[in-house]
């Protein structure tokens, strides 16, 4: 039998990235979480934490972790059938922003969760997944990781947007290679490459974008709106007939393939969710 104080030790580590942090998440001192990790991995015969800092989980480590997840919530789930007073199970899943600004938050009424969102881009969404630091994820990649089942959604089409007064002002003369090198941009984060891709469909050429760092998707739209930057812009938060906005070129859209990947061992506990999350996105995406 496995020892679980020792996973849970083993988990708060990984996801706080420091043996104090997890120390004071569980309520024990630092020794206290060294001395289960040290027993633990003496048991298994096999380093399980790389000290780092951040300390990070090996790949054996990151194994127990899916292990300790996966039954953390189904005695949570069973816990609550048996003594329903005691709350609701947690479940962490991976979203990118821009669906939990639009289409995803009524598929998580399908179950009565409480929910540990972890907010990335839909290209790096997966590693969350990959180091089983999350249940199930949304991502733009269609290959499963091992262990999981992936279920293609739909795509989520975004335009090039900016106010027409931001498009007189930086586009006097049209969107070409330097016009785009010298506007200002909005960009969600440093790994968001919505922008840089679509600037290449549109001049053929990989450029390097400046701008405005703005990672949360309401701010961003909206920073778009008062004329900050040009940005990428799902058309669910900017429809056709908002006149604030205009399209840098309306022939060329950007269509971000989604999937949802989900833990083969959590595939019948999410079951509804994996159902309600396909229901919302066929309605919502481009198929």
């Amino acid at each position: 039998m496995l020892d679980y104080p020792a996973l849970a030790a083993l988990a708060q580590i990984i996801r706080r990235g420091s043996f104090d942090a997890a120390a004071a998440a569980l309520g024990v001192t630092p020794s206290a979480v060294s001395q289960r990790i040290k027993s633990l991995e003496e048991r298994l015969g096999q380093v399980l934490i790389h000290r780092g800092p951040p300390a990070t989980g090996t790949e054996t480590g990151l194994q127990l972790l899916r292990h300790y997840d996966q039954v953390t919530l189904l005695e949570q789930g069973l816990a609550q059938k048996l003594r329903p007073d005691d709350g609701p199970p947690a479940l962490r899943i991976a979203v990118n922003a821009d669906s939990l600004a639009t289409w995803f938050p009524p598929a998580m009424q399908a179950l009565p969760v409480l929910y540990d969102l972890v907010i990335d881009d839909q290209d790096h969404a997966r590693e969350w997944l990959r180091k089983g630091q999350v249940s199930a994820a949304i991502t733009s990649d269609p290959s499963p990781v091992a262990g999981c089942d992936a279920f293609h959604l739909g795509a989520m089409r975004y335009r090039a947007l900016a106010t027409p007064t931001f498009i007189a002002r930086h586009f006097p003369n049209g969107i070409d290679t330097d016009s785009l090198s010298r506007a200002p941009a909005v960009i969600f984060n440093a790994k968001d490459a919505l922008q840089s891709r679509w600037a290449e469909l549109a001049t053929g050429r990989k450029l390097h974008l400046h701008g405005h760092l703005i990672p949360a998707s309401e701010p961003f739209a909206h920073a778009v709106r008062l004329g900050l930057g040009w940005g990428m812009i799902p058309e669910a938060m900017a429809p056709a007939e908002d006149a604030t906005l205009t399209p840098l070129n309306p022939d060329l859209p950007l269509d971000v393939p989604l999937y949802w990947h989900v833990q083969r061992a959590m595939a019948p506990t999410l079951s509804p969710l994996t159902a309600e999350t396909r229901k919302r996105a066929a309605d919502a995406l481009r198929p």
